[in-house]
């Protein structure tokens, strides 16, 4: 059965800068594709193609810096709802949280999660201080600027470290140079991360254990996945780095591989369960998010990244976590549109009463 709604797929269009992805110098550009960016287009095809199996219409935009024109466009097309995909626009990630707020104003129910959500998962300082205050364990951090003196008498963590931009997800940033075990190769990383990016960087007590990718629909954990780092050389840091997950000729790529449903104890799952629940309530997540958690020497689960309105394109983790579930591909995206249309029928509701 065809529903009778029109659901407008947003976008931002895809921008490709390899050292400003990567994380790493100029002279480490391998020249292969990216795959975030080349194949954007083609998965937005095959999205819009499975909701107009349940949809009557279904159109796409493409937002820019230019909010007026954008606004003018949506307002033409009127849709029932829209099917929020806007991840950056020109490659800065902080205009996730604005776009979401536009359609707010808008009065446009929209999948996903809040402008509020988007904005304290992107700012990661912020967010572990949100984790730590419900009690949930996070890897112990510190956070530098540029201008920051960087003393070694006063560095309270203890090595390795792994250094992150603390305003910026799809492991933008992350190479095999984030983890470090030295001052000096902590120094020289926090430099090349803050001239490069000119952000706050930062720094947390590196959790060498499993690590794993719990997806979260509606109020449900999917099957927990783990990365398989086992084909990795030992010379590497065994993280998902930005070519791991984009980068198709990497090393990383090639060697970092998912499992999904994770092998697990079946209290080692429930624990891993609760804290992806826990962090997903505590960051007062909606509809779709998924977090990620290492254990350490103990088995004791560290959150170490919060990622709403994660990458759910066909061959993305959170598919495959829904594939295991037994969601085909275009129930899980009905499952996510529905969720806004309950909502926009919730709210106007409200209104009303």
């Amino acid at each position: 059965m065809i529903i009778d709604a029109k659901i407008l797929l947003c976008y931002n269009a895809p921008v490709s800068i390899y050292q400003v992805y990567t994380g790493k110098p100029k002279e480490h550009d391998c020249g292969v594709c990216d795959m975030s960016e080349s194949g954007f287009v083609n998965e937005l095809d095959r999205l819009a193609a499975s909701l107009k199996k349940y949809f009557s219409r279904v159109e796409t935009l493409a937002v820019s810096k230019n909010i007026g024109e954008s606004i003018r466009k949506i307002t033409a097309m009127n849709p029932d709802a829209i099917f929020n995909l806007v991840e950056s626009v020109e490659g800065n990630a902080t205009f996730e949280a604005f776009h979401a707020g536009i359609f707010d104003l808008l009065d446009i129910p929209y999948t996903g999660n809040s402008p509020q959500a988007l904005g304290n998962c992107l700012n990661k300082t912020f967010a572990k201080q949100i984790l730590r205050a419900h009690g949930i364990k996070t890897p112990g951090s510190l956070t530098f600027t540029s201008h920051t003196h960087l003393s070694q008498k006063k560095f309270s963590l203890q090595f390795p470290v792994i250094t992150k931009l603390a305003k910026e997800d799809a492991s933008i940033g992350i190479s095999e140079h984030s983890v470090v075990s030295s001052f000096e190769n902590l120094r020289k990383q926090i430099k090349f991360l803050t001239s490069t990016y000119n952000q706050d960087v930062i720094v947390e007590e590196y959790i060498a254990g499993r690590e794993f990718n719990i997806a979260v629909l509606g109020n449900r954990a999917l099957p927990i996945s783990e990365i398989d780092f086992s084909g990795l050389p030992d010379h590497l840091p065994k993280i998902v780095t930005y070519e791991g997950k984009w980068i198709s000729e990497s090393l990383y790529y090639k060697h970092t591989n998912p499992k999904c449903p994770a092998k697990l104890s079946e209290y080692l799952r429930k624990n891993i369960e609760t804290a992806a629940l826990t962090t997903f309530n505590a960051m007062e997540c909606r509809d779709y998010a998924r977090v990620d958690i290492r254990l350490d020497k103990n088995n004791i689960p560290y959150v170490i990244e919060v990622n709403p309105n994660p990458d759910i394109s066909t061959d993305s983790g959170f598919a495959r976590a829904a594939k295991a579930s037994g969601l085909h591909y275009e129930e899980m995206l009905f499952k996510i549109i529905n969720l806004a249309l309950h909502r926009g029928k919730r709210d106007t509701q409200i209104k009303a009463g």
